[in-house]
C-alpha cells in the first residue's frame, strides 16, 4: 500500500516518512527469510543483516517497513546504494561497517493469521505484540505513531535534519490495500540558498537551474537541481544569468536527469554569482537534494560568498 501527497487530515494516526528503502519482508517457520522491494526487486542478498534477523523469528511472517542505515547524525541513503549488486561476502563486510535497520510499521500475516483485511489499528495492536512477545531488538525497530497531529508537526520539524522525511498518515480504520495509494504523504520542507551554476534551456529563459555551493577548497559542487521555474522567476533570472566560458568549475562535466539515472543531462554553465532561495525536502545526501528542488526567488542581497558551504 502506498502513500500520496496530501495535507494534513484530522482523526488519523501519523507516522515518520523515513528515508530508506521500502521492503516486505518474509519469514518461513523453518528460518528462512526474503526481502523484496514494492517493484519486486529481490533485496535478501544487499541486506544479509536484515534477512538475518527475519529469518531467526522462525514464524510465517510478513510485515512491511522501510530499511534504513544511520550514519554520522543522519539516515544514509547512499549507504543503501552501496549495498547493492554486491557479493554476499562484500554485502556482508558492508553490514558489519554500517549496520542497517529494519523498521516496521505495518504486519500483514502472523503465522495462519492474515492481517490485510483487519483495520490499521488491530494490525498495530498485532505488530506490537509481536515486539513484545518475541522480544525484538535492533536490527528490528518499531516504528513510532501517533494521534496527536502537535506532535507529528515537531516530527516533520525536529527530525527533518536526520533525515525524516515528513509524516504518512492512515486512516485508523483502513484496510490494508496492496498497491493503492490510500495513505497521505506530507514532507518536511525547508527553505536554502545556493548559487546558480548552471541552466537547462535557455540562458535567456531558464528551464531549470543547477544549483551549487563551495567546498571547503572553495570548489563550487553541485547540490541541486531544481523543478521548472515559474515564469515570472526564469524572466528575471533570464535577465540576470551570463553565459560561462570553459574555466567555469562544471565545464566539461557529466550530470544525469534524475538521481540514480544514467541518462546525461543537458545543460549551460553560467557565472556562479546569482543566488536563488529554494525549498527542498529532507531527502540530502552528503549536502546533495536527491530530489528536484523548488526554486522560490532571487537573492539581490546575497553574494555567492555569503552561502553557506557545502556540508
Amino acid at each position: 500500500m502506498l502513500p500520496e501527497p496530501g495535507a494534513l487530515p484530522g482523526g488519523v494516526v501519523f507516522e515518520p516518512k523515513w528515508d530508506g528503502y521500502r521492503v516486505l519482508a518474509y519469514g518461513t517457520g523453518d528460518g528462512r527469510a526474503r526481502l523484496l522491494s514494492r517493484r519486486g526487486t529481490d533485496l535478501t542478498d544487499g541486506f544479509p543483516d536484515i534477512a538475518d534477523a527475519v529469518a531467526v523469528i522462525e514464524e510465517d511472517l510478513v510485515v512491511d517497513g522501510e530499511v534504513v542505515i544511520h550514519r554520522e547524525g543522519r539516515l544514509d541513503f547512499g549507504a543503501l546504494q552501496r549495498r547493492l549488486g554486491r557479493t554476499t561476502a562484500a554485502a556482508r563486510q558492508l553490514a558489519v561497517a554500517e549496520p542497517a535497520h529494519l523498521v516496521v510499521f505495518d504486519l500483514l500475516q502472523r503465522g495462519q493469521r492474515r492481517l490485510v483485511t483487519e483495520p490499521y489499528q488491530v494490525r498495530r495492536s498485532a505488530l506490537e505484540e509481536l515486539f513484545a512477545e518475541r522480544r525484538l531488538g535492533p536490527p528490528w525497530t518499531l516504528c513510532p505513531s501517533t494521534t496527536d497531529r502537535s506532535r507529528a508537526e515537531e516530527w516533520m520539524i525536529e527530525w527533518s535534519r536526520v533525515g525524516i522525511e515528513g509524516v504518512v498518515a492512515k486512516g485508523a480504520g483502513q484496510r490494508y490495500e496492496p498497491g493503492r495509494r490510500g495513505w497521505l504523504k506530507v514532507k518536511s520542507k525547508a527553505t536554502a540558498d545556493a548559487i546558480v551554476g548552471a541552466i537547462t534551456g535557455r540562458v535567456a529563459r531558464p528551464d531549470t537551474v543547477l544549483l551549487g555551493r563551495h567546498d571547503q577548497d572553495g570548489v563550487l559542487r553541485l547540490v541541486a537541481r531544481s523543478t521548472p521555474l515559474a515564469p515570472e522567476l526564469r524572466d528575471g533570472l533570464g535577465r540576470l544569468l551570463t553565459a560561462a566560458g570553459p574555466s567555469h568549475p562544471w565545464a566539461g562535466a557529466r550530470f544525469t536527469v534524475r538521481w540514480g539515472s544514467r541518462e546525461p543531462l543537458t545543460f549551460t554553465t553560467v557565472q556562479p554569482s546569482v543566488v536563488v532561495e529554494f525549498a527542498g525536502d529532507a531527502a540530502i545526501d552528503h549536502g546533495r537534494w536527491r530530489h528536484p528542488v523548488r526554486a522560490l526567488r532571487h537573492r539581490p542581497d546575497l553574494t555567492s560568498d555569503d552561502v553557506p558551504p557545502l556540508q
